[in-house]
């Protein structure tokens, strides 16, 4: 389920440079789709991580008292979790603002601050995987 949802966290990344490219070639329509599909992805592994956790807790009971693991990996990943429903919301105000044509080629800060902020989520969950999952 970890490699599954990089491989969703990590293509959400690709989809919205694919918006951003609409944005930058005035097509509102990649625009649109692009975030359209990178919400998407930010939902399915919000979903992803939901059934990892309800797995990890029945299955493996790895739970909040099942030590220093269990307590250190349900705060990192669900520290990220919630900044991935952040980004989410964030993706979701901009996905409204862009199918009104609120931004154009040049004056488009808000999209942009907003994708820093969903690539960076990108960028911790990398290390994520890395030190919870593989070390």
């Amino acid at each position: 389920m970890p490699l599954l949802n990089t491989i969703i966290l990590l293509s959400s990344g690709v989809t919205l440079t694919w918006a951003h490219w609409g944005l930058k070639k005035n097509n509102n329509k990649q625009l649109v789709r692009g975030l359209i599909m990178t919400i998407t992805l930010g939902t399915i592994f919000f979903f992803v991580q939901g059934y990892e956790y309800w797995h990890a807790h029945h299955a493996m009971d790895l739970t909040l008292n099942a030590g220093v693991y269990g307590s250190t990996f349900y705060m990192l990943t669900g520290f990220h979790g919630l900044h991935v429903t952040i980004g989410t919301i964030m993706l979701i105000v901009i996905a409204v603002r862009s199918a009104r044509h609120h931004f154009t080629e040049h004056n488009h800060f808000a999209f942009e601050a907003v994708a820093w902020y969903w690539h960076f989520v990108d960028v911790v969950w990398i290390a994520l995987f890395i030190f919870v999952y593989w070390l």
